[in-house]
């Protein structure tokens, strides 16, 4: 049983079996978090998880089907708290997965400081642009631009909440590539693996998932380029297994 509230739906999340409250009027989740969930490491028995500008929980509730550790969301807007926790309790997860109110800045301070073994974090994309976005929904506009935290703010409290040795991952866009990376440095977050996504063949790319260890050792591995869909309009194999689990 669940209680939705207002314009609120309760969507599947197909591959893992569970289902997530959504709606029409705050921003939902992309294929960019199906594509971090899938791309981080995971301790599979037991460990600390942090997900950072959480929204409405999905990439804990991805991961939760990936591990037994104990999973931890961080988001600063009450609905989406609320939403988030909601779902969690649908799907009968309280005892591995919750969804805290907090600001990504400082974040440390509230939660403790080198105490996860993995911090994930689908932080906001775009620079503050008022043109951009200033006729735009208070919940979108938050998900999508840097008005409550930017990408620096992002990677500085992961380097704080992450063990030494831990791993962190970001979902991104190419054109911020050599930005994340100087801040990973900055904060000694060795950049380990990253994987350029593309719309399918022959187009750019529109999607990077990079990931580094804390304190660690230099020697970046670049992965196989991934495709979304087919040139048939179709989704490849790849994205079928991580949507639907076939």
């Amino acid at each position: 049983m669940v209680i939705l509230k207002g314009d609120e739906r309760l969507d599947h999340l197909l591959a893992e079996g569970l289902r997530i409250i959504q709606s029409p009027s705050v921003f939902s989740f992309s294929v960019d978090a199906v594509l971090l969930a899938r791309f981080t490491y995971l301790p599979i028995q037991k460990g600390n998880i942090i997900d950072l500008c959480s929204g409405n929980g999905v990439i804990p509730l991805f991961l939760s089907a990936r591990t037994k550790g104990m999973i931890t969301g961080v988001e600063i807007q009450d609905r989406l708290v609320d939403m988030a926790n909601r779902s969690i309790h649908y799907n009968q997860l309280e005892n591995q997965v919750k969804v805290v109110k907090g600001d990504v800045k400082g974040i440390a301070r509230q939660l403790g400081y080198a105490k996860y073994d993995v911090v994930t974090c689908n932080p906001p994309y775009f620079p503050v642009d008022t043109n951009k976005h200033k006729n735009e929904n208070e919940h979108y506009a938050i998900a999508r631009h840097e008005i409550l935290c930017t990408l620096e703010d992002t990677i500085q409290s992961a380097s704080q909440l992450v063990k030494h040795g831990g791993k962190v991952s970001f979902v991104h866009r190419p054109g911020r590539l050599l930005d994340i990376v100087t801040l990973m440095r900055k904060y000694e977050i060795e950049p380990k693996r990253i994987q350029l996504v593309y719309p399918e063949q022959g187009k750019e790319a529109n999607v990077l998932l990079v990931e580094g260890i804390k304190k660690g050792k230099p020697d970046l591995k670049i992965l196989p380029p991934l495709y979304i869909y087919e040139t048939s309009g179709e989704y490849t194999k790849e994205m079928r297994l991580m949507l639907y689990g076939d």
